[in-house]
């Protein structure tokens, strides 16, 4: 492949099956992978990379609608007056039935269904059947996947971060606790290298900022702090949970819950400062999806909202910030907190529906 994309040599390239020469100068080749690290960086230097993010659930119920609902049941041998989707049916099985980019396995659990519809309708059952969540159940069996329930109240030490998988966007709950000790950060839930480093740049910005923070100074010489993120049978890695794992540090530290109506997503520096991340509409539709509209975005990543379509964008409330003290001020709930942090240099800003200035994309 290296010798086929080199410009330099595929002119000449030689068929050593048929032993004869190519010119392949002005041939293009066409390569797809769903997993853009697993490339060889030689090869991925030969190429265009071009980005193309999986279907969002919305993406798919439409698809399915259209297409794959139609195709199972002339497939099956039924009629369309023998089976109904309804949209509540064909989000569970979406959502805990696949875990996948594309759409193979969802076709294949639509088809599942619409057999044993017709197994129905040969033993004599010629009811419409209307598939909504208990009918799913009933044909295809207990869930296969569970996701994560967004949090009922706001807890101390407990923020919600959001995370992209190649199977689409996920809500991420990220628990702290503090036990007796003498400063140490205890990290599990499988955890990679680079999320570590998130988890150790936040703590060093809090035990930096404890004045303007109100943390005691001597907080750390009588305890130490576990982080834990769930699901730890799930590889997690990646910058974008620095605000969330900041906030929840924070948040164990001065005893202040964390609202549980929002989520963010951002990188974090030492100095505070919130850096972009990607996959910002699969994140962004997942919190939508766990009825949480108030979602923190890093400044840098406004840009990137225009790839979200205005329906979804008018049901979410972005929060652009630069620096960390401003996600504090947005997702800490002060009312409830015993102690008030010092030295916050941005008031807190009122919720509002507000959405940031986003220009229309180009034609």
């Amino acid at each position: 492949m290296l010798e086929v994309l080199d410009p330099e040599q595929n002119s000449t390239f030689r068929d050593h099956y048929l032993n004869v020469d190519f010119d392949l100068s002005q041939v293009m080749f066409l390569a797809t992978a769903n997993i853009g690290e697993n490339i060889p960086q030689a090869l991925k230097d030969r190429m265009e990379v071009i980005q193309l993010s999986g279907y969002t659930e919305e993406d798919k119920v439409v698809i399915s609608r259209r297409h794959l609902i139609q195709r199972q049941i002339e497939a099956n041998g039924i009629a369309e007056e023998n089976i109904e989707f309804t949209d509540d049916g064909l989000r569970y099985v979406i959502s805990c039935y696949t875990r996948e980019a594309g759409l193979r396995n969802l076709e294949r659990e639509i088809g599942g269904i619409c057999r044993k519809v017709a197994k129905d309708f040969v033993f004599g059952n010629r009811e419409k059947h209307v598939i909504g969540i208990k009918e799913v159940e009933k044909f295809l069996g207990p869930p296969k996947f569970q996701r994560e329930e967004e949090l009922g109240e706001n807890k101390i030490g407990v923020a919600t971060g959001l995370a992209w998988t190649q199977f689409g966007g996920e809500i991420l709950f990220i628990e702290t606790i503090k036990m007796h000790g003498k400063g140490e950060l205890v990290l599990t839930g499988q955890l990679g290298d680079v999320m570590k480093e998130s988890a150790r740049a936040a703590m060093s910005y809090a035990r930096a900022h404890f004045g303007d923070l109100g943390i005691k100074e001597d907080w750390l010489e009588t305890n130490q702090i576990h982080v834990h993120i769930p699901s730890g049978a799930i590889p997690k890695d990646g910058p974008s949970a620095g605000i969330t794992l900041a906030t929840a540090l924070v948040s164990l530290m001065t005893e202040t819950p964390v609202r549980s109506d929002v989520a963010m997503t951002g990188e974090v520096t030492l100095t505070g400062r919130v850096l972009p991340i990607g996959g910002l509409k699969e994140k962004a539709l997942a919190a939508l999806r766990h009825g949480i509209k108030d979602i923190i975005i890093p400044e840098q990543n406004v840009k990137d909202l225009v790839d979200i379509p205005q329906e979804f964008r008018d049901k979410i409330n972005f929060m652009p910030v630069k620096h960390l003290h401003e996600v504090l001020e947005i997702a800490l709930d002060k009312n409830r907190s015993q102690k008030k942090p010092a030295g916050a240099s941005v008031s807190n800003p009122p919720r509002t529906n507000k959405k940031p200035k986003v220009a229309s994309p180009a034609a």
